[in-house]
């Protein structure tokens, strides 16, 4: 069975993941900082038949990050598939003319160094099986910027690049490395996240492009 690895689970898009990768026979690891709500996950996907388990962890936190894939790695093995998608808190978020340099790093770190480190724990591993895939989610700010979005944009064009590269590098390897970027509100119990997932399983399989934009015509 294959293992699946969430970083930034929740019950919105994380979930729809998870269910649409579990259906598929994938046995699932949540990642994030909330235990408690993670739990709560895990049972949900368990009523559903899907094999998965919580791991707790800051993503700010690089010691926490590679606790938790150490503990993913020492209950399952290798992890065929990391999908990166945390969201930071509204309240993190500055439009451009209020961006510091404060507020710039933090969503830098909050973005692009915690995929370093997470796809740091990964990657040697799939280079060395010639398989695997790398799946970022961010918002639409990577790909058209939004001014309210200022902080938040500057760091997820930038894991957008990243992420390109890693495209680029891995095609011949074994390894895909895809981004999802979305452009549109997502409603609770829309079936929007649903329709993503589908979306991102799709990508995942047929690797036959690195990048979706995310809009109201294609949900």
């Amino acid at each position: 069975m294959k293992t699946k690895a969430i970083v930034g689970a929740g019950a919105g898009l994380g979930m729809s993941i998870a269910k649409k990768f579990g259906q598929h026979g994938f046995r699932v690891a949540l990642i994030a900082r909330n235990e408690e709500k993670l739990n709560q996950l895990v049972i949900e996907l368990e009523q559903l038949g899907i094999e998965a388990a919580s791991f707790q962890a800051d993503i700010l936190n690089k010691e926490q990050i590679d606790k938790a894939f150490a503990a993913i790695k020492e209950k399952y093995g290798f992890i065929d598939v990391l999908e990166y998608s945390p969201t930071p808190s509204f309240d993190t978020v500055a439009p451009a003319l209020e961006v510091t340099e404060e507020n710039a790093l933090y969503q830098f770190q909050y973005n692009v160094l915690g995929a370093l480190s997470s796809v740091k724990q990964v990657l040697p591993e799939m280079l060395v099986k010639q398989s695997g895939g790398l799946l970022f989610t961010t918002g639409g700010a990577a790909i058209h910027p939004v001014p309210m979005m200022g902080n938040v944009g500057i760091a997820i064009s930038g894991l957008r690049n990243y992420i390109f590269n890693l495209n680029s590098e891995l095609a011949d390897k074994g390894v895909y490395a895809g981004h999802l970027s979305i452009g549109i509100w997502m409603q609770p119990n829309s079936g929007v996240q649903d329709e993503i997932a589908d979306i991102w399983y799709d990508m995942y399989t047929k690797r036959d492009r690195v990048e979706e934009f995310i809009t109201e015509d294609k949900v």
